[in-house]
Order: structure tokens, then C-alpha cells, then sequence
């Protein structure tokens, strides 16, 4: 019965999503409150609905009902618990009712939380979501029920692909949807704003924690991808440019793009038809990502399923929704205002070169990624794109870009000097140039790039000291006071900037220093590496929950300290995986990965990996920055709207 509920509830929303489209756009067309009132009762109940299948789904596979076909094809018995519950959005049909899911949330969230919107816009937002809702809740319906029963129900499921078996898989992809479809609410505000031909800085005062509240998961789900990768994969690196890893930094990049511009907007009033195309375009680009794990045109560990028909479904929606969009931005944006003049060496300066290095890096990525599949189009020979052309394509823009991150909080509004500015940040610059000196006396000048990645590094670390320094100083009388009032946004942006110089510095330590080693090993055997002694000391065999591992026990001596750590080979019903041994240092990590058996004996790859580890406590810091400008209350208050002073006939001067 948990089944027919779960249906149910889905053909329910489906009638909700079109009463919210319906009475929210005609509501706020003809100004009529009781259908805009409507609109924001349907889409909660939308949002109750759609919660209500999830997690009549999700009760299906705790259960292990098996006459449920997803459940029975993705969970058996064996499974832990916390793995049959992660299941539930381990399938293209359970991934994609979690992504109506949090459409439904973010939509209930507006109709709740946006009492501050001007009526109109929000009936306008809610009604573009709601039409988004339609096309999902439509395609989950009609092309991937995930509630069809088998008759007989099987004894005993299969299993969820061994590879999500891990706890990553629990919270990287709802984090990763989060993400994705919270830059929905920035289209939906695009598309409103664009309705109604009007863009100022109270709109991009609302859009702008919605925006925020998409790039903060969004941030810690990659983040929390690469690591999955880095433990599961037994590869030992941390970034491979997949085409569903590039999926989720498209979007990523032109977030942060928007991010920056919806401030220019809210704070000048400048940017207005730039910042609705950012709000567009990045929601276009998770549409994207959508398209690229459902449509068979890649072959991903991340890919939910290789039906074409379904490929072409979304793909229907991605043209139809930025088709739409594009179309009314053409419409309407001659007619937005300009906004304030600014001059070159300005805060508003700094921030145009920050989005043009953005969206130009956002598009070295969408090429590299469907250059193969643009190619092969053609009928020509297929090609592979790999880190090489992002090496020599997407890092010469990112360089640029991450010297200016530390001038551009530096920066006046409106207009600046730059003789000033050079002097505020002389600091940073000394503190960096200090660092590049001491690397090239440690590391030589072989390792002169290196060197100058870690001087960017602590640019970037000492810059994003400097934004609240800078603040301290002035208020250096009473210093106390000056720390305390610091409002949240200035210690967010702080904090984020913070999180991507120790990014910085982990990427630049893992790729000029990192060595490996490949050999063949025997119990009782030893070798050095990276000053250090490793011994495998035996290979035993452990029983998992529902799966057989190979342990590969080693000891570690030498590099400060003594340890012992273990690789494990599982073998499940249907595949086998890699479990890395890893000694995690602030320095450094040590990796180990056992492989197939060879010669009485395993392969065995080593990693030495200096600074990695930095790589993920600075993308978990940049989301940290994010919550810290979340919590911010001048992003939960509208911005007041300008009221015309009305004119009044002149008072007649008394008669002589």
C-alpha cells in the first residue's frame, strides 16, 4: 500500500504544481490576492505531496518490499540499513523524485519565508517554479515511476551499486541537488523580474540568500564528491575532470559569478541585465548536469541510466525552459536600467573582470566536456579530453583570477585610486613574497612554478585576513567593539576567501610533489618510499556485512611516527571495490592501494601526497564562509522600496 501512496501523492502534486503555476501568473497578471494566496497554499501542499512520496519510497526500501521493482533492483537484505535509506536516491527514478523534492522545498520555502516579497514578484516566482515542477513531476510520472510493482515480488533484491556503498554516498548527492536546484529559485526570480520588467536593488536584496543558500551545498557536495573519490576509487587523486564532475562546476562557477553580481546590483544598482542572465544561465547549466547522468551520451561511475529517450525528454526541458527565458531576456533587457556610473578602478570594476574570468573558465570546462560528444556528431574518429587541456586552457584564467580575489574586497565603491589600493594591500604582498623566497630556498628554483603556487596560496590566506583587519584597524580605538560589530557578511566573504587560499594550497602541494610507486608485494616483505619504511604484514580475508574483503595489513615505520594501516579488496555479488589505507598529516597524506593478486603476492601502488588534505578542509571552508554570510540578518530583511515623493502645488506668497 506504501507504494499507492507514494503514487498517489505524485499525480496530487502534478495537479498542484499546475493550480500553483496557473493561479500564481494570472494571480499577479489580473493583481488578484486571493489567487496569489492560492498559488502560495498550492505550492506548499505541492512540497507536503512530493515529501510524502519521497518518503513513502524510502520506507520501501527500509522495508525491503521487493514487489517494488526500484527496490528490488537497487537494496536486497544484506544491505546496512543506512545504505537501503541512501538507495532511495542511489537510481535515476529515486535521484530524480529527490530532485522534485527539493524544487518542492525551495518552493514552500518561498511561499513561507518571502512575506517580504512585493506580492506580485512572488506569485510570479512561484508560478515559474511551478512550471519547472510540471515538467519533472510529469517526466517522473509518465517515464520513470518509481513506484511500479513487480508480480511475483523476487525473494531477494540485487543490490545498490557497490561503488555508492560508502558513507559519501548518505549526503554528496542530496547536498550536490540541494545545490543544483536551489539556482532554480534564482531563475524563477530572473524570470519574475523579467515578467514584470523591473530589476533593482530590492530584487537582487531577496535573490541574493537564495543564491547563497544553493552555493553553500553545492560547494560542500564537490567538495564532498572529491573526497568520495579520493577514498573509494583507489586512484589516489582528487580531481579527474569526468564530464559529471565538470556538470557540477559549471554551475558552480557561474553561482559564484552571480553571487558577486547580485551585490554590484543590490549595493549600485548597476549590472541589472548581466546579473538576470548569470541567474538563467547557471540554473540552465544544472539542467544540463541533469541531462548529462540520464542521457547515454557518457559513460560516468556517476551516470543513473543510459536511456536515450529519457535524455531527449530533459533535454525537451532544458530547451524549453532556456528557450523561454532567453527569449523573454531578449524582450525585456533593453529596457532595464543601467544603474549608477562606476569608474574602471572600482569595487564594481574589480567584480566585472571577477565575472568575465568566471564565465570565461565556465566555458573552457563546457567545451572540454562536449568537445568529444560535438565531435563525434560529426561522424569523426572519437576523441578524449583530459586533464592536459585544462591544464593549458582553464588554469591560465584561473591564475589572473585568484590574484584579483585579494584586490577586489580592497576596493572602494564607485571609484578608487590605485596607488591606494597597492597600499592596502601591501601586507598580503609581503607576506606572499616572503613565502615564494623561503620556497625557492627550500625547493630550488627547478620547482619555480611550485614556488609561486604556494606565494598565490598565501596571498590569497593573508588577503582574506586583511578584509576584516582592514575594518579593525579603522576602529582601532576600540578594537573590541570593532571585532564584535563586524557584520556576518564581512566575516563570511573573509572565511570564504580563506577556504580558497588553503584550496590553493593543497592543489599546488599534491601536483608538484606528489611521488608514487607501483610494486609487487609479499607478506614479510618491505620497501621504502618517501622516507619511509612500509612492510605488508599479511593478507587476510574479513566478512562484511554483504561483501568478502581482502585485508592487506602494512606497517609503517619512519616519516615521525609509527603506524599501521589497511587496504581492503571487497567483492560484492556483482563487482568489487577498492578501499584505500590512508594516513591523513597536515603535511602530507600516505596512500596505499592493494590491488589484484600477482605472483603469490599483490600489487601494491604507494602515494606520497604533500598538503591534500587542504583541498577539502578549504572547500568545506568556503561553504563554511557561505553559512556565516547566510546568517547575516540584512539578507533576511527586504530592501525598502524607493516611494516617489509626491509633488505638491507651490504655496502662493502672500499678498503685499
Amino acid at each position: 500500500m506504501t507504494a499507492e501512496i507514494g503514487q498517489f501523492a505524485l499525480i496530487l502534486a502534478f495537479l498542484l504544481a499546475a493550480v500553483q503555476a496557473a493561479a500564481g501568473l494570472w494571480g499577479a497578471q489580473r493583481g488578484e490576492p486571493v489567487l496569489m494566496a492560492l498559488g502560495r497554499a498550492a505550492a506548499v501542499l505541492q512540497g507536503g505531496f512530493v515529501a510524502l512520496a519521497f518518503v513513502c519510497l524510502a520506507i520501501s526500501y527500509a522495508l525491503c518490499d521487493f514487489s517494488v521493482a526500484l527496490v528490488a533492483e537497487h537494496s536486497n537484505t544484506q544491505q546496512p540499513l543506512a545504505y537501503r535509506i541512501a538507495a532511495t536516491w542511489g537510481s535515476h527514478e529515486g535521484s530524480m523524485l529527490l530532485w522534485v523534492l527539493v524544487l518542492g522545498v525551495y518552493s514552500s520555502g518561498i511561499a513561507i519565508f518571502g512575506r517580504t516579497l512585493r506580492e506580485t514578484l512572488q506569485a510570479r516566482v512561484l508560478g515559474v517554479q511551478a512550471l519547472i515542477a510540471l515538467g519533472f513531476l510529469g517526466f517522473l510520472i509518465f517515464t520513470s515511476n518509481p513506484f511500479l510493482r513487480l508480480s511475483p515480488a523476487p525473494l531477494e533484491g540485487t543490490e545498490l551499486n557497490p561503488l555508492l556503498q560508502d558513507p559519501g554516498l548518505v549526503s554528496h548527492p542530496p547536498l550536490l541537488y540541494i545545490g543544483y536546484v536551489g539556482f532554480s529559485a534564482a531563475f524563477a526570480f530572473a524570470a519574475a523580474a523579467l515578467l514584470e520588467g523591473r530589476v533593482d536593488a530590492a530584487w537582487a536584496r531577496w535573490v541574493r540568500p537564495w543564491v547563497l543558500a544553493a552555493w553553500i551545498p553545492l560547494t560542500a557536495g564537490i567538495t564532498l564528491g572529491s573526497l568520495w573519490a579520493y577514498c573509494e576509487l583507489g586512484w589516489g587523486g582528487w580531481w579527474f575532470w569526468d564530464p559529471v564532475e565538470n556538470a557540477s562546476l559549471m554551475p558552480w562557477l557561474l553561482g559564484t559569478a552571480l553571487l558577486h553580481s547580485a551585490l554590484v546590483l543590490e549595493r549600485r544598482g548597476a549590472l541589472a541585465s548581466w546579473t538576470i542572465l548569470l541567474a538563467i544561465l547557471t540554473f540552465s547549466l544544472s539542467l544540463v548536469g541533469t541531462f548529462l547522468v540520464r542521457s547515454g551520451i557518457l559513460t560516468s561511475v556517476h551516470a543513473f541510466a543510459v536511456d536515450p529517450q529519457r535524455g531527449i525528454y530533459i533535454l525537451g526541458l532544458i530547451g524549453v525552459a532556456t528557450g523561454a527565458a532567453l527569449a523573454l531576456y531578449a524582450w525585456r533587457a533593453p529596457t532595464l536600467r543601467t544603474g549608477a556610473l562606476f569608474a574602471s578602478v572600482s569595487r564594481e570594476g574589480g567584480i566585472i573582470l571577477n565575472n568575465l574570468f568566471l564565465s570565461v573558465m565556465c566555458f573552457t570546462v563546457f567545451l572540454g566536456t562536449f568537445m568529444p560528444v560535438f565531435i563525434e556528431l560529426t561522424g569523426k574518429d572519437k576523441i578524449s579530453v583530459g586533464p592536459p587541456y585544462y591544464s593549458w586552457v582553464f588554469a591560465p584564467f584561473a591564475v589572473p583570477l585568484l590574484i584579483l580575489v585579494v584586490f577586489g574586497p580592497m576596493l572602494n565603491w564607485k571609484r578608487d585610486n590605485l596607488r591606494t589600493v597597492l597600499r592596502r594591500v601591501r601586507i598580503p604582498a609581503a607576506v606572499a613574497l616572503a613565502v615564494l623566497l623561503l620556497s625557492l630556498v627550500i625547493a630550488g628554483w627547478k620547482a619555480a612554478v611550485a614556488c609561486g603556487g604556494m606565494a598565490l596560496a598565501a596571498w590569497l590566506i593573508a588577503g582574506s585576513v586583511a578584509i576584516p583587519g582592514r575594518r579593525w584597524w579603522a576602529g582601532r580605538a576600540y578594537l573590541g567593539r570593532s571585532i564584535l560589530t563586524t557584520p556576518p557578511g564581512v566575516l563570511g566573504l573573509s572565511i570564504a576567501h580563506l577556504g580558497l587560499g588553503l584550496l590553493v594550497l593543497g592543489i599546488t602541494g599534491v601536483t608538484a610533489w606528489q611521488a608514487d610507486k607501483v610494486l609487487t608485494m609479499q607478506p614479510g616483505q618491505s620497501t621504502t618510499f618517501a622516507g619511509r619504511t612500509i612492510a605488508l604484514q599479511a593478507v587476510d580475508l574479513a566478512d562484511g556485512p554483504n561483501y568478502q574483503a581482502r585485508q592487506a595489513r602494512f606497517a609503517i615505520s619512519g616519516g615521525g611516527g609509527s603506524y599501521t594501516l589497511v587496504a581492503e579488496r571487497r567483492a560484492y555479488a556483482t563487482s568489487q571495490t577498492t578501499e584505500a589505507a590512508i594516513h591523513v598529516s597536515p603535511l602530507g597524506n600516505l596512500y596505499i592501494s592493494g590491488g589484484d593478486e600477482a605472483d603469490g603476492g599483490i600489487v601494491v601502488r604507494l602515494w606520497s601526497q604533500p598538503f591534500i588534505m587542504w583541498i577539502w578542509v578549504g572547500g568545506f571552508v568556503m561553504a563554511g564562509g557561505g553559512l556565516v554570510s547566510l546568517s547575516d540578518r540584512r539578507l533576511r530583511l527586504g530592501a525598502p522600496a524607493r516611494v516617489p515623493v509626491a509633488k505638491t502645488a507651490p504655496i502662493p506668497a502672500p499678498a503685499e
